[in-house]
């Protein structure tokens, strides 16, 4: 007799859910900041990084996005009996919650700001420093953490694996690119009017997203058979397995 599939715990669903939850708020950022800008602000102009949309007509937005991601990084537990996941998440939700109150300086090319602040090097490497710091947290959590397996390792699992480790290292490579873009700023200012930072935040966002939302089992999760052979495992070894 096949064994039975038992129900999953709701507390697993809403954990999956939170995962979710914050791989598309990370994915859809940018693009509600431009759709915002051209709906309320009839702004047609891309502004020269994602945190540049915080004089906008939709900074409130983009401050409540990132609270909304901090929250859910927060309250994020992952393995009970490893707090260093509770740890690195919760250094990303300050990180987020730091970049959306320590503001860069307003100084984008194609601004369509509403309103302004007075220039500050302090605010402005304190954000950077906020930044840097969140998507390089994003992408150890991807590559180390969520590769972790606990028993039987499943062909999916293995799949699994390889997209959260793929994902950690472009974090690391676009972020990497904008690095080399601001330090050679004067020699690649030819590329200034494509907006280069915006889009490399967005392609580092969409491989944060989507680590999370494999993570939240929106796609990639375990065949039928595979979660039955977990299953079996789990009862023969008196106990659940995490995966």
């Amino acid at each position: 007799m096949p064994p039975v599939l038992i129900p999953e715990d709701p507390r697993l669903i809403s954990f999956n859910t939170l995962r979710k939850s914050v791989g598309w708020l990370g994915i859809s950022l940018p693009a509600a900041m431009l759709t915002g800008n051209l709906l309320w602000g009839n702004c047609y102009f891309i502004q020269d990084s994602n945190s540049h949309y915080y004089y906008t007509i939709t900074g409130n937005l983009f401050v409540g996005i990132l609270c909304a991601v901090a929250m859910f990084l927060i309250s994020y537990k992952g393995y009970p009996d490893d707090k260093s996941d509770n740890i690195l998440t919760t250094l990303a939700g300050i990180c987020a919650i730091g970049i959306a109150f320590f503001p860069t300086n307003n100084n984008s090319a194609d601004a369509c700001s509403i309103i302004d602040l007075p220039l500050s090097k302090a605010r402005n490497l304190t954000h950077y420093g906020f930044a840097a710091s969140f998507f390089i947290l994003l992408a150890i959590i991807s590559y180390f953490k969520f590769t972790r397996s606990k028993g039987i390792m499943t062909h999916s699992k293995h799949m699994r694996n390889k997209v959260y480790r793929y994902c950690g290292v472009l974090i690391i490579f676009f972020i990497a690119l904008i690095a080399i873009y601001g330090i050679f700023n004067k020699q690649l200012s030819a590329i200034d009017k494509f907006k280069p930072v915006f889009w490399l935040e967005w392609f580092a966002l969409i491989a944060f997203g989507f680590s999370w939302l494999v993570k939240g089992e929106l796609i990639m999760d375990d065949t039928p058979e595979e979660k039955a052979m977990l299953i079996r495992e789990g009862l023969a070894s008196g106990g659940p397995h995490h995966h």
